[in-house]
């Protein structure tokens, strides 16, 4: 009788290494590994995706208006393609996938197990490979929020089925053919009816626009603000035997004027009138709550405010390889609370990674609305560490694994409180329409801001009391102006993407998380990551910013649905929707047709118009010539023509923006160069002097005596 097994496909080869070390098999084979009646085996994230639409039809290889719209009657898989052998399948994918089909269609084996990420994309990539291969066999899904070698031994004995699966499986293949409809489509007749050159497309697609439009937005308020002139009144109070302390006048719950004049009659008065009595005092002992735990845009916006160089896909990366690593939950979650069910988990979590902390006995758990809510909770929980504790990480790995433990043990800490004073103070003697308020702090239990040795800004009043005689010792009027909102962050932009700038505030403790957003949390960071790749927004110290390229796409694209935040959420939230079995794959998919549809037409009726005119970069890496110095040969690189023998130390190069020519307001070119290396000298015309002369040169390039480097020698005869 043949031994029955298991087969289990993992996303990545790392998990498929978790998965084997929990089962205890160390037997690794070509793509797989096989032990105590389990095959593990792997993928590279997706090994099959969509046709082009050329696959489809011979006629759309090349792009014209006529061949649009172009939907197909039946959307088809291919392995993966190689970027770099455009057209070809990638060998390594379609070996895999070959490897795991075979062990698919073993004899031995009895069962399939996708264990891929519990999220569409993952269960898009597992279905993709079983269902390809129509092996008759009982498939099994396992559905783990960590790698940990507990959970994965835990997870393989409450195996589902992965029939229970298909509403999330038909949101992972709606996702996927519409942004291929609309993505083909509207880019392909987009690039062609308002591009000018060829060589790279103008890039349409539902997630990208709407963000775009964000940041459009923001530009255009600050552009248009008109800073307004304000005024306030400061004042300084001196109590008997005490130190001094600030108020600022306010009148009908104002502080802010904007007539100077008003302040000034105020001054008058009080230059008349130098007495003032503590009219209200009240003190309140008030509490400071932690922040809650991470989600994933909330994480990368943490990460990318504080550190300078991080971007919003630099911080899923990393938080990826700990996942991978088994040193924190899964991170692209939308979830600030963990699952009622995780108490036990998470106290021994708790227990394991603060044993050595110098405030231990400060920490103490507790099963609070704060942390265990499963209305806040939708598919996974928040991001926590995991018993696992890391011996080393790399320097970005220790900045995200810190964060994560860090916010975990904030909320088992006490909490943060302080005393709140306010005073009143009132001018003796005159009937003056306003008052003079002034507000303090004192820190009283720094409780989890200990963790983060977090500074609280404490602004401490003297101890005077009700009634308390006060002399006004100095007076004046300070002027302000209104300030415009600020430029977006990944940090702000990544807020208004969750919750289609809705407003939802993390305190929304009872929020149910509905899908209704830009994006997912998985795809966020690689959406701001496009728009600056394609040229439409551009990071200057962690201000987003449009480009001129963004701007006219935004002012000028006939589609303004797609820029429409309202459109796009909906869109979003009907995929969520699809998850939880409440909106069909195929309602959701003739809404998208239809839109696509009807968007081609928009297009390809509008005027004509230029948004972008494209001309492509000079090729890199040609070649110029023979190096002098070596005798290998000179390419052209970004920024000169330097020797290909370089790594072995070869000096020569010539940089395009040489500062000596640079004197004679020339740049040197290619032509330059092929003649230089040809002939060992070149002619140039135009030269400028320092008094503006303009001349002609002969330029020889030669090594310098004294050291490895080249030098210009300038000629005025051959």
């Amino acid at each position: 009788m043949v031994k029955k097994v298991k087969l289990v496909i993992a996303e990545k080869p790392s998990v498929a290494k978790n998965i084997a070390d929990a089962l205890k098999i160390t037997q690794k084979k070509d793509g797989y590994f096989e032990g105590n009646d389990y095959l593990i085996t792997w993928a590279f994230g997706h090994l099959v995706q969509l046709f082009d639409a050329k696959d489809y039809d011979a006629k759309m290889t090349s792009w014209k208006l006529e061949n649009f719209p172009f939907i197909p009657d039946k959307f088809q898989y291919k392995v993966k393609g190689n970027p770099r052998t455009k057209g070809r399948p990638d060998p390594g994918a379609k070996k895999q996938l070959d490897i795991i089909q075979s062990l698919m269609r073993r004899n031995d084996v009895n069962a399939i197990v996708s264990a891929c990420d519990y999220d569409r994309e993952g269960q898009l990539i597992g279905d993709s490979i079983i269902y390809r291969s129509k092996v008759n066999k009982p498939v099994y899904r396992l559905l783990l929020n960590e790698w940990t070698a507990t959970e994965v031994l835990q997870g393989l004995n409450q195996l589902k089925s992965n029939r229970e699966l298909r509403p999330l499986q038909d949101a992972g293949v709606s996702r996927q053919w519409a942004d291929w409809v609309i993505g083909i489509n509207l880019t392909s007749v987009a690039t062609l009816k308002y591009q000018k050159g060829k060589g790279k497309a103008l890039n349409i697609g539902r997630v990208i626009l709407p963000t775009l439009k964000i940041i459009y937005d923001r530009d255009k308020e600050i552009k248009q603000f008109v800073p307004e002139d304000y005024y306030k009144l400061e004042a300084t109070f001196q109590p008997k035997d005490k130190e001094s302390y600030q108020a600022t006048y306010i009148e009908k719950n104002k502080e802010k004027f904007s007539q100077k004049a008003k302040l000034e009659e105020v001054q008058q008065i009080l230059d008349q009138h130098k007495n003032a009595i503590v009219t209200d005092k009240q003190v309140q002992r008030k509490k400071e709550y932690p922040p809650f735990l991470f989600n994933l845009s909330n994480l990368q916006g943490y990460i990318t405010n504080k550190y300078k160089g991080w971007t919003s896909d630099k911080v899923l990366k990393v938080a990826q390889s700990l996942y991978e690593k088994k040193f924190i939950t899964y991170p692209r979650t939308a979830s600030v609370a963990l699952e009622e069910s995780l108490v036990g988990k998470t106290a021994k979590v708790l227990e394991a990674i603060t044993k050595n902390l110098p405030y231990k006995d400060e920490i103490k758990f507790v099963k609070s609305k704060r942390i265990f809510n499963n209305a806040k909770v939708e598919s996974h929980s928040a991001i926590t560490p995991t018993y696992v504790q890391p011996k080393r990480l790399s320097a970005d790995e220790q900045i995200i694994y810190n964060a994560v433990k860090n916010r975990f043990i904030m909320q088992f800490m006490p909490v943060a409180e302080y005393e709140e004073t306010k005073l009143t103070t009132t001018i003796s003697d005159v009937n003056l329409p306003g008052i003079f308020f002034s507000k303090g702090r004192i820190q009283l239990i720094e409780g989890w801001k200990k963790v983060e040795k977090i500074q609280s800004k404490e602004n401490q009043l003297p101890n005077v009391q009700l009634q308390d005689q006060v002399a006004l010792t100095e007076h004046k009027v300070t002027s302000h102006k209104t300030k415009p909102p600020k430029y977006h962050t990944e940090k702000t932009l990544l807020k208004v993407m969750e919750t289609c700038g809705r407003g939802y505030k993390e305190e929304d403790a009872d929020e149910v998380l509905t899908g209704f957003s830009i994006g997912t949390p998985a795809t966020r960071a690689e959406t701001i990551k496009k728009l600056k790749d394609v040229g439409y927004i551009s990071i200057e110290n962690k201000q987003l910013h449009c480009t001129e390229l963004g701007n006219r796409l935004v002012e000028t694209f006939p589609i303004h649905d797609l820029f429409d935040l309202e459109f796009t959420g909906k869109l979003e939230k009907s995929l969520a929707d699809i998850e939880k079995n409440k909106v069909s794959k195929n309602e959701f998919l003739q809404v998208v047709f239809q839109f696509t549809n009807q968007a081609v037409q928009t297009i390809k009726t509008d005027k004509d118009t230029v948004i972008h005119h494209y001309q492509a970069k000079p090729k890199m890496n040609q070649v110029i010539g023979k190096c002098p110095e070596c005798g290998h040969r000179v390419i052209e690189g970004n920024k000169g023509f330097g020797c290909s023998n370089w790594k072995n130390g070869c000096k020569f190069v010539v940089w395009k923006n040489d500062k000596f020519l640079k004197t004679m307001q020339k740049k040197v070119t290619k032509t330059m160069v092929k003649t230089l290396l040809k002939d060992q000298v070149v002619y140039v015309k135009g030269l400028t002097s320092k008094k503006g002369n303009k001349f002609n040169a002969y330029l020889r390039y030669q090594k310098n005596q004294q050291n490895d480097y080249y030098s210009w020698n300038m000629e005025f005869k051959k």
